[in-house]
């Protein structure tokens, strides 16, 4: 499945912020745009893969999984 997410972006002196609007926490810092959308999207993924893992094992056994559209 592939998921778009927004990122807010924003240069700031001679860095570029950024955050992804949908899931809070993914934020980065770099020298450049293109260094910042990069971080971005690597950092999202760790967090996905992460809450990912930490669902999966406070579900412990004998769970289902459903893909959900909004």
């Amino acid at each position: 499945m592939n998921q778009s997410y927004t990122a807010v972006v924003k240069q700031d002196g001679p860095w570029w912020i950024g955050w992804i609007e949908e899931v809070p926490g993914v934020n980065c810092q770099e020298n450049s745009r293109d260094g910042l959308l990069k971080s971005l999207r690597i950092t999202l993924l760790e967090a996905l893969e992460m809450n990912r893992d930490d669902a999966r094992h406070a579900a412990g056994e004998d769970y289902e999984e459903f893909s959900i559209a909004v």
